[in-house]
Parts: C-alpha cells; structure tokens; sequence
C-alpha cells in the first residue's frame, strides 16, 4: 500500500498534523492551561469546556454541510489560515485572563476554526483512497501522525512550561498548522472526482464494496 499510494499517506500525515495538535489544544490541554496559567478554578473551567465542547459538537454537521457546497479545501484553508493567524495572541490573552466569559469566547472562537479541520477530515482522508486500500492507506499514517504530535501535546506543553517558555508552545502549535495550511493550499478538491462516486477502482477493476452489491442484485 505505501509502494502503491506514498503521495496519498504523505497527504494523510500532512493534513492531520496540524489539525490533531491543534484539536488536542484546544480541548484536552486547554483545562489544565486555564487552571494552571490563567488561574481560573476547577470548578469552574469545567463549566467552561462542557458548555465550549457542546457547542463544537453542533458545529460539526453545520460544517460538513458546508463543505458540500463550497468544497473540503477552503474549510482546511479557513483553519489554517485562522489557527495560524490566531493561536499566539489568543493563548496570550487567554492566559492572561481569570474572566470565566473571557476564556469562554476564546475557547470558543479556537474550536471555531478547528471545525474547518474536524468538520472535513475524515471525508477529506477517505476520499484520496479506492476502496481496496482506503481503510489501512488512511488508518495508518492517520493514526501514527495522531500518536507522534496529537498524542504529545501536553507533554510538550507542559515540559516547555516548567522550563519557564511556555508561549514557544504557541508558537509550536503556529508551527505545525502552517505546515498543514501550506498542504491545504496545494492539494486538489477532494471532492471532485471522489473514488466514493466511482464504480471502478484505480488499476480499472470493481471495488470490492461495488462487487458486492453486483451480485446481490
């Protein structure tokens, strides 16, 4: 499968990276940041990511919506864009903030650009691959980009905290996005000309998915 599709898994790993890091900062990292640097209580800070992570759940099928009308790529360059643009001086003013409706906001317009990523990734992903491969071909580079930065997050975070840096972590995070927003930019509207609307795989022969429903008809 990499001798077959190494462009795909590179694209794979390269659309996930800055999505993952980005994701796992604004939700799971996000607790301890508020608690830890903006001083906010636990108590608190639950009520802030409960209320932030229920709202990013609505947002999630009003971005998949939307990327059926204007196409997947420019939600990934909204994100890339906006995460790139935005992370620095939102973590900054976040941790320099006790207001429990200020860090609501920011947490909130952070989840917002990290739908243009959330929203679309999977569909993104499944549509580079035929069905013969689509399963490993974005299961594996997914899930090991996912491990390596997405898995590591706070790690990092907190490491660049207690050596006293903690705002090269936002920059970290800046980092890993533009990368991905140099991709978003250069690939191909995945959604036109998708093996998900093909009858055929890419070597000419059936799908194996399309094989099936022949023969039950």
């Amino acid at each position: 499968m990499l001798l077959q599709y190494p462009r795909e898994c590179l694209l794979v790993c390269a659309l996930t990276l800055g999505g993952c890091v980005a994701f796992y900062t604004y939700t799971t990292y996000m607790q301890k940041f508020m608690i830890n640097t903006s001083g906010i209580s636990k108590d608190t800070v639950a009520w802030i990511n409960f209320a932030a992570l229920l709202v990013f759940i609505v947002l999630q099928p009003l971005g998949g919506a939307l990327s059926d009308r204007i196409g997947r790529r420019k939600l990934l360059i909204f994100f890339g864009v906006g995460g790139t643009v935005l992370t620095v001086p939102l973590m900054t003013v976040l941790g320099n903030t006790s207001n429990p409706l200020v860090a609501f906001g920011l947490m909130m317009l952070g989840l917002t650009v990290v739908t243009g990523y959330t929203s679309v990734n999977a569909i993104v992903k499944t549509e580079l691959f035929p069905t013969k491969v689509r399963a490993l071909g974005v299961g594996l580079p997914y899930a090991l980009t996912l491990a390596i930065f997405g898995g590591t997050v706070e790690t990092v975070a907190l490491a660049l905290k207690q050596a006293g840096h903690e705002s090269l972590f936002f920059y970290y995070v800046t980092g890993c996005i533009a990368i991905s927003l140099v991709v978003y930019f250069f690939m191909r509207e995945t959604s036109e000309g998708s093996p998900l609307d093909r009858t055929t795989g890419r070597a000419g022969t059936p799908d194996d998915d399309v094989e099936l429903v022949d023969s039950r008809s």
